[in-house]
């Protein structure tokens, strides 16, 4: 039953009679109605697949044609071989020799057998209360620096559970040379007892080792430790990275990959920490005291191997590995700094400027990235704007490459909360995508240049890493250096036993808040 013009106007979910009349006939605004994204995934769709696409009809024509051929033409073109068969010799000789030499000089691929966090004991976890309670009761902060304190606490990210040291936890803090060697200790071989139990690598197997820790730095080194805890055999090629910063563990990852290059079948072992004991900054210049709120106890090691049988119970292949060094310019070379206040008081300053050196270092970064890594519709369409830019408009905003695209997890340097918003921002990245990052802040502070692992292993413990999938790992040090590691999941990959969200993972995600306890205020 149908009713008026005037009825159909009130009833609810129709349109005004009158637009009924006008639009019943017009196609919808496909401007509004479809979702340009997915214009975008099309247009992306037909560039990656574009060779396979031309490939096709060419041999489906081809097989068309030997089908129509004659069986005369056939038998003709036999003989012509057998009248020619040194041409035929001399043409398998070198297609063989030129196999083998390509065998012999490609690069060798280096596999990730597996890595371990460090999960310190949960009585060296520090709350807000107790960090800024401590803080005041040891006597060396003004009420300025407190409150300094405070704040960068309300709006770190971090959460109640994050660790440091077992010598800060005195009053007065013991800072020692002895506390730092049991620090280093404790986070290196228990990063290094997990590995080897988890992968059933012997220490003698190793042949190369290489560790990176930024401000500690004793002799023996922390790699002697090492050698000297697992009895390492005697022509182990060890090495220790110093004063790197947090992006140090992915500069460790690309040594390890060189040397992997050259020395066949082989294990390498990358152990990468930071130590604070030392390197507590207990003055009151407000550039040096955020390190206190932000850096935590933490470690990785991870094992590397080159050993083709290694490839079936490996988690992922390394692909690419981008280093970028802003020390060049004065301003990245001292945007983190370490120092001595006024007082005499040692410490690592950090610069006003960091955010805008980090990001015009990881621009020149992903510039080189971006061609190793996105598919050719985004080269194409940053290809296009770069060109309109310059020719046509100077006002015509730079093309953003969509690097989900290219990745489907994101390990950010968990460097702080500011870092974090920025690549979101930068990168047009969604909440998930650095979620890794944001849990890793929240749970374990700071961890410098081991908290990529972290994120990693927030990414297993979740169930998300797939066959095939990309990682990014990316990670910003001083210097001013911006680096990037990719590598590519072999497998499903769940986390291994004793992982760092072992037992909390089903807590994450949280929501991130800024809040400090009321009796703080």
């Amino acid at each position: 039953m149908q009713g008026s013009a005037a009825e159909q106007k009130d009833l609810p979910g129709w349109p005004p009679a009158v637009e009924a009349r006008g639009q019943s006939r017009r196609l919808p605004d496909f401007l509004q109605s479809v979702n340009l994204k997915y214009v975008k995934l099309g247009y992306h769709y037909l560039i990656t697949h574009l060779l396979t696409l031309l490939v096709i009809p060419v041999m489906v024509v081809i097989l068309v044609e030997a089908c129509r051929t004659d069986p005369n033409d056939l038998w003709q073109l036999w003989i012509h071989l057998q009248f020619n068969l040194v041409s035929i010799l001399v043409c398998s000789a070198v297609l063989v020799f030129g196999t083998t030499v390509y065998v012999m000089t490609r690069p060798r691929t280096v596999y990730l057998v597996d890595y371990a966090c460090y999960r310190p004991p949960d009585h060296l976890q520090v709350r807000y209360t107790q960090f800024m309670e401590h803080s005041r009761l040891c006597g060396n902060f003004n009420e300025s620096a407190l409150e300094f304190q405070r704040k960068i606490l309300e709006r770190s990210g971090l959460g109640e559970e994050t660790y440091v040291p077992d010598a800060m936890h005195y009053l007065p803090p013991r800072p020692s040379m002895a506390a730092a060697r049991d620090e280093a200790e404790q986070v290196m071989f228990g990063s290094l007892d997990k590995l080897f139990r988890n992968t059933g690598v012997k220490p003698k197997d190793v042949g190369i080792l290489v560790v990176n820790c930024s401000l500690f730095n004793p002799t023996p080194s922390l790699s002697a430790m090492i050698v000297n805890r697992y009895k390492l055999r005697g022509n182990i090629l060890s090495f220790n990275l110093g004063g790197m910063g947090c992006s140090a563990g992915v500069i460790a990852i690309d040594l390890a990959r060189d040397l992997l290059q050259v020395h066949r079948n082989t294990y390498a072992v990358v152990v990468s920490t930071e130590n604070i004991t030392q390197n507590w900054y207990f003055g009151n210049r407000k550039s040096m005291l955020i390190p206190n709120c932000l850096f935590r106890v933490g470690g990785a090691a991870i094992l590397l191997s080159n050993r083709s049988a290694d490839r079936r119970r490996a988690k992922y292949r390394l692909i690419h590995v981008v280093r970028t060094h802003r020390g060049a310019d004065d301003k990245a070379f001292r945007c983190v700094y370490q120092e001595q206040d006024d007082d005499g008081k040692v410490g690592v300053s950090l610069s006003k400027d960091l955010m805008a050196i980090a990001g015009g270092a990881l621009k020149t970064n992903i510039t080189t990235l971006g061609p190793l890594v996105l598919p050719i519709s985004e080269q194409l369409l940053f290809f296009a704007a770069l060109v309109a830019k310059k020719l046509f408009n100077s006002k015509v905003k730079p093309y953003i490459p969509d690097f989900k695209l290219a990745f489907e997890h994101f390990c950010i340097h968990a460097g702080g909360r500011a870092v974090i918003d920025e690549l979101e921002k930068n990168l047009q990245l969604r909440p998930i995508h650095v979620e890794a990052s944001r849990m890793t802040l929240h749970r374990f502070g700071n961890t410098s240049s081991s908290s990529i692992w972290y994120e990693l292993a927030y990414i297993e413990a979740k169930g998300r890493m797939r066959r095939g999938n990309r990682v990014w790992q990316i990670a910003f040090g001083s210097g001013f250096k911006c680096n990037s590691a990719v590598w590519q999941a072999l497998r499903n990959v769940k986390q291994s036993p004793g992982g760092p969200w072992e037992d909390c993972i089903d807590r994450y995600p949280v929501q991130i808040i800024d809040w400090i306890p009321a009796s703080q205020h």
